[in-house]
Order: C-alpha cells, then sequence, then structure tokens
C-alpha cells in the first residue's frame, strides 16, 4: 500500500534536487493529502486523484522561469570541469609514476600514460552522467549557477544523462556543441535528442 510520504517521495524525485520549492512542495501536498482523507476519503483514492508523480511534478516546475544559459557559460562551466577532473587525474597518477620511477620498473611506467588516455575518457563520462542524473549539476555548473534539467524543467533520467553525454564518448563534442550556437534553447545536438536543456539556477522560484 502506498503512503502519503511514499508518493511525495515520488513526486519529488521527479525534481532536480537543487530545486528550493522541494521542500514547499512536500509540505503543500502533505496538507492536500491529509485534509482529504480528514474529510473521508481513503488514501488510495487521494492518490488517484492526485495522479502520476512525474506529472505532477511537471505541474509544479511549469511555474517556474526557465532561462537558458548563455553558451559561453556554459563553455567555462565545461572548462572547470575539465581543469578540476585533470587536477584529481594527476594528484592520482602522478604519484603512482614517481613510485614506478623510484623503484626502477620502467616497463610498468610506459603504461601509465597509455592506460591514463585510455581511461580519462570514461571515467569523465561516468562522473558527469552520474552528476546531473544525481544533482543535475557537475562542479562547474555548480559553480557558475547552471542546472541541467528535461525540457519541462524536472530531472534528468539517468538515460538522458548517458544520452546528452554521448559526444564526449564518441569523439565528436566540438561539432555537436556548435549547435548551442544556433538553436533558441542554446542546445547542443544530443540535447535535442535527448530532449533536454541547461537552465540557470538563479532566476527567482515562483510558486
Amino acid at each position: 500500500m502506498t503512503t502519503a510520504e511514499d508518493y511525495i517521495g515520488r513526486v519529488l524525485d521527479h525534481m532536480p534536487r537543487a530545486t528550493p520549492l522541494r521542500s514547499q512542495i512536500a509540505l503543500e501536498l502533505r496538507g492536500h493529502i491529509a485534509e482529504r482523507v480528514a474529510n473521508g476519503q481513503s488514501l488510495d483514492d487521494v492518490v488517484c486523484q492526485l495522479g502520476d508523480p512525474s506529472t505532477l511534478a511537471e505541474s509544479y516546475l511549469s511555474a517556474v522561469p526557465l532561462v537558458s544559459a548563455p553558451f559561453w557559460r556554459r563553455a567555462a562551466a565545461k572548462i572547470l570541469d575539465v581543469l578540476s577532473f585533470l587536477v584529481v587525474v594527476l594528484v592520482v597518477v602522478v604519484p603512482i609514476a614517481w613510485l614506478l620511477w623510484y623503484f626502477e620498473c620502467e616497463f610498468l611506467l610506459v603504461w601509465v600514460p597509455i592506460l591514463t588516455l585510455l581511461f580519462v575518457n570514461l571515467l569523465f563520462l561516468v562522473y558527469t552522467v552520474v552528476a546531473e542524473w544525481q544533482w543535475g549539476q557537475t562542479l562547474g555548473k555548480r559553480l557558475l549557477g547552471l542546472r541541467a534539467v528535461r525540457e519541462s524543467g524536472a530531472r534528468v533520467s539517468v538515460g538522458q544523462a548517458v544520452m546528452r553525454h554521448l559526444p564526449v564518448f564518441l569523439q565528436v563534442f566540438f561539432i555537436d556543441a556548435f549547435f548551442a550556437l544556433f538553436t533558441d534553447k542554446h542546445q547542443r545536438a544530443f540535447e535535442l535528442l535527448s530532449k533536454t536543456r541547461v537552465v540557470l539556477v538563479s532566476p527567482p522560484e515562483v510558486p
């Protein structure tokens, strides 16, 4: 049996975690459900009347203005992501390379840059997919006040997050990014395919 908190949790799960309205919406839904149950309706009837959690979440989000992120702000966020990721990689790789050199393991030392190049794209793809799926933001987006969302403003799914970043894995990122210069909402080609976009976090949230 679905409880009120289960239903509210499913509604909130379709919203980006950084959405300030989440707590307000949860409070409002609790009030609506409690009021209807107090008037004699069963919880199952109330949940049925409120409808599908994803549809209800999108109806709340439709009142929140979505302002497309400028192209150069997005580019700056991507540069910050790449630089921060490279710093982490260097922090891990340099000590390993030094130890191999110190213990004169030249044969293994040769493989360090090769393996680094092989795995860096895959690890970067995993990082960006997980960050945008779970929080809607990578480090660069968070620092520059950006958020990845569905076109409705809802939280991106894991499939959409993967689709958004396939150009990095397929080595066609610059061609994909070129589309953002000419589309109305500054969307890349694979963002159009995945029905996602990047918006500003800073516009005022309207209940």
